[in-house]
């Protein structure tokens, strides 16, 4: 099996030996070369072919943006990994970068104390998902065992084709996530009769970010969640980096609650964590959503929705941009439905009207 060749670009000596080390210390990844700008970058793609990008914010010449944009022109379809800071900047241009085609981004190592430990961070961080890119180079990750899949047993069937109204939509989301996020967000109207929380694999400062982007860009009111948050229709809540977020009964109302509890799939915060709280909650009248990412994060929230009596929709593969959460879902018989990512809003306006005509007839009928 060859390896995964990487392009690393990014104007620092020290950043690119750093990421060099780190890189080939994984035997599946090689490092094919590098590059201090974008313009040497753009040169070099074509002689060496590279399988995956990772390409710095600043740089001199060409910065990661212009360079992402033009490559993007000539190799609609290579991977790239933006190398970014943890920082308000480093954020909006990571997801800037993000809208105009990037695949993914990591983090640089900060006040981490040494570079042993920084190279530690990079391969953790990094080396997954350069592997999640190239699927060939990784070995198949184990199926989830669940109570829907086990053998012998026979998968509990949802009341997906109940009446049962929708009063909360739950979203998990990783790799690819602020632009599918961004995708589904835009394409529900202002009045959606539920409220919606999210949690999405991001680091603090960034999902305060991408709730303030998408609360521009979308007829929704999104939010960063804050312990104490009622929630409310029409209103969408993303997971805070760094912490778990929860949904809490108080009284007539369910309010957010926040806390650092261990993470939960090597997340915090954790779709599993949010999920099983939504069902908790809500019971029956809970709609969850796998959209693209890696791991397994989610899977197991699921399944307590489904015992629940909740329904789920997980993202197909084809418009995924990694498939390993949603494809977790469906390979262990939890998702009721399967969807594009472009058809995933017009379910979720459905699912969210269904029940509530019905029950209006029922009434009237009475």
């Amino acid at each position: 099996m060859r390896k995964v060749r990487v392009l690393v670009v990014d104007d620092s000596t020290v950043i690119r030996r750093l990421l060099t080390d780190a890189l080939s210390s994984d035997p599946a990844v090689e490092v094919a070369a590098t590059a201090p700008n974008g313009r040497i970058a753009l040169a070099k793609i074509p002689q060496i072919n590279p399988d995956v990008i990772t390409l710095d914010m600043e740089m001199p010449e060409m910065d990661g943006i212009t360079t992402l944009v033009e490559l993007r022109k000539l190799y609609p379809k290579l991977p790239v990994i933006m190398f970014s800071t943890l920082t308000q900047r480093g954020a909006e241009a990571t997801l800037d970068a993000l809208a105009k085609g990037a695949n993914d981004y990591v983090t640089k190592p900060a006040n981490v104390g040494s570079v042993t430990a920084a190279l530690q961070n990079v391969r953790n961080e990094l080396v997954p998902k350069i592997k999640a890119f190239c699927p060939w180079s990784a070995a198949p990750m184990a199926p989830l065992v669940t109570k829907q899949n086990e053998p012998g047993s026979r998968a509990v069937k949802s009341v997906a084709l109940r009446n049962a109204r929708i009063d909360c939509i739950a979203i998990g989301v990783s790799t690819g996530g602020p632009s599918a996020l961004q995708t589904v967000l835009t394409k529900l109207p202002g009045n959606l009769p539920v409220p919606v929380v999210i949690v999405q694999h991001m680091p603090p400062i960034f999902t305060k970010h991408l709730a303030d982007r998408l609360h521009q860009l979308s007829e929704l009111d999104v939010f960063e969640g804050m312990r104490g948050d009622a929630l409310s229709p029409g209103g969408v809540w993303i997971a805070p980096g760094d912490h778990h977020m929860i949904v809490r009964r108080d009284g007539p109302k369910v309010r957010i609650d926040t806390h650092q509890q261990p993470p939960e799939n090597s997340c915090r915060p954790a779709v599993d964590v949010l999920f099983r709280s939504v069902a908790e909650v809500y019971g029956e009248h809970t709609l969850g959503v796998v959209l693209t990412g890696m791991g397994q994060d989610g899977a197991r929230g699921a399944e307590v929705m489904r015992d629940a009596g909740g329904r789920i929709i997980a993202q197909d593969e084809k418009s995924s941009v990694v498939w390993g959460m949603p494809g977790a879902v469906v390979g262990a018989g939890l998702a009721d439905k399967v969807v594009p990512l472009d058809q995933i809003a017009f379910e979720l306006i459905r699912e969210t009207d269904v029940g509530r005509i019905n029950r209006s007839r029922e009434m009237v009928k009475a």
